[in-house]
């Protein structure tokens, strides 16, 4: 790669290099980040497994029919079911918010990078500006 840039006139090779290769870079680490969250996170699966038992706590209804025990297991395996629900939507929520907020800070990360010659530049002429 180093022998494409010597060939070329130096402002040239530094524009392609701010502009393509870093910025190529930036966007594969942000992509890295969204990926490492949504794993972390496990969102998928427990999108999959909303309203499984919680920590796979279930009780079981027996042999034959006791109208107590069934309805004793019955209550029972729902309430598992529903706090499984309710942690993994809190998990799944925080995950989503994690998410979003990766996606601000590095478009705002990947938009100033783009614009920060702009401001270099601006700031000299401003800064000259004001010693005339």
């Amino acid at each position: 790669m180093a022998e494409i840039y010597i060939q070329r006139n130096i402002l040239v090779s530094y524009l392609i290099w701010y502009f393509f290769d870093v910025s190529r870079e930036i966007l594969k680490g942000w992509k890295n980040f969204l990926v490492f969250n949504l794993n972390y996170f496990s969102i998928p699966i427990l999108i999959k497994t909303l309203f499984s038992h919680w920590r796979q706590y279930k009780w079981s209804y027996g042999r034959g029919f006791d109208l107590k025990r069934y309805a004793e297991a019955f209550f029972s395996n729902m309430i598992s079911r529903i706090l499984g629900a309710m942690v993994r939507s809190v998990l799944i929520l925080i995950g989503i918010l994690t998410e979003i907020l990766i996606l601000i800070f590095g478009s705002v990360l990947f938009l100033g990078w783009l614009i920060l010659p702009a401001i270099l530049i601006l700031g000299l002429i401003f800064g000259f500006k004001m010693i005339l």
